[in-house]
């Protein structure tokens, strides 16, 4: 059985760890998902209002972006979209899915971790679905009260349209 945990970062690494195991059993697989949106057309914007830049003095920006070699003169433009975008989303993957897959490290069963970039995360969890080849979900909820459901969140529409069993738990 292929289990595919899908959070956000606030899923209880244990509890989700456990129910994936017990899913998966023996010889299935975990892959741990998270979804990032990024607004790349922010991006865009922000360039053409600020024009061409000097290189980041942040300290931040700086992990983003490779450092110049010694001797040679920073480059005056943006350092690229694509590449300040992989560095955070591998970042975030490790923020989100390695709580996780410790856990399950912990056992006989190992997980794999996976992040997307998407403009609607449940969309893009359910493409993953069945690119995957997934045979349940496990998702979290953050319990924000009785009109969640109402207002349309991630959790509400992935029990409605999965085509998989959906396993959701409580924050």
């Amino acid at each position: 059985m292929h289990v595919l945990v899908a959070t956000d970062g606030k899923l209880d690494p244990q509890g989700a760890a456990r129910y994936a195991q017990r899913l998966a059993g023996e010889t299935g697989r975990i892959t741990v998902l998270t979804v990032i949106e990024i607004p790349r057309g922010l991006l865009s914007d922000l360039r053409r209002v600020m024009g061409e830049q000097a290189t980041p003095r942040s300290t931040e920006m700086i992990e983003y972006v490779d450092q110049p070699s010694r001797g040679s003169t920073p480059p005056r433009s943006w350092p690229g979209d694509d590449a300040i975008i992989e560095r955070y989303l591998a970042d975030k993957r490790v923020e989100y899915t390695q709580p996780i897959i410790r856990e399950i490290d912990d056992s006989r069963l190992s997980a794999d971790g996976l992040v997307v970039e998407g403009e609607n995360a449940a969309r893009t969890i359910l493409e993953r679905i069945d690119e995957l080849g997934a045979d349940v979900l496990i998702i979290g909820s953050h319990g924000q009260g009785l009109f969640q459901g109402f207002l349309g969140s991630t959790g509400t529409k992935l029990m409605r349209r999965a085509s998989i069993p959906v396993l959701l738990l409580r924050n």
